[in-house]
């Protein structure tokens, strides 16, 4: 199993069957050239360890999860803290933080609820690119 070392890496943890999560995960690429941000889905041996870890259940990924130094962020808080990790104008998310999290979470957890149904799903994970093959963890 790769290692992961969180005072180095910003790992985010994804559902890999999801359309909508593939798509949150090519824009973070395109938008993150540095490579600082790293992937793994949900349904790898290291995604599936990591997310069960942090008190989530892999067989019903209901959320991302993205690891940082600064700490682990999932629901609402994910999105918001990978936009300051890719900084620039990304970081104006982060007024979203306003809001409380109660609502943020129940507006997150309505699409991810439905994430399938609007978005579409695969019965396998991506077939990755080579840019993101270069970033996988798993």
């Amino acid at each position: 199993m790769p290692h992961y070392d969180p005072s180095h890496d910003h790992l985010l943890l994804f559902d890999g069957v999801c359309h909508l999560c593939d798509n949150s995960v090519k824009f973070i690429l395109r938008r993150d050239p540095a490579g600082k941000i790293k992937f793994a889905p949900i349904q790898s041996p290291l995604g599936s360890k990591l997310y069960t870890q942090h008190g989530l259940d892999p067989a019903a990924p209901n959320a991302m999860l993205f690891l940082t130094p600064r700490g682990a962020f999932k629901a609402s808080d994910a999105p918001l803290e990978i936009a300051r990790t890719l900084g620039g104008m990304w970081k104006l998310a982060l007024i979203f933080k306003l809001l409380p999290r109660v609502l943020r979470d129940a507006a997150y957890y309505v699409i991810a609820r439905n994430r399938y149904r609007w978005f579409g799903r695969d019965d396998a994970c991506m077939m990755p690119t080579k840019e993101l093959k270069a970033r996988m963890l798993e």
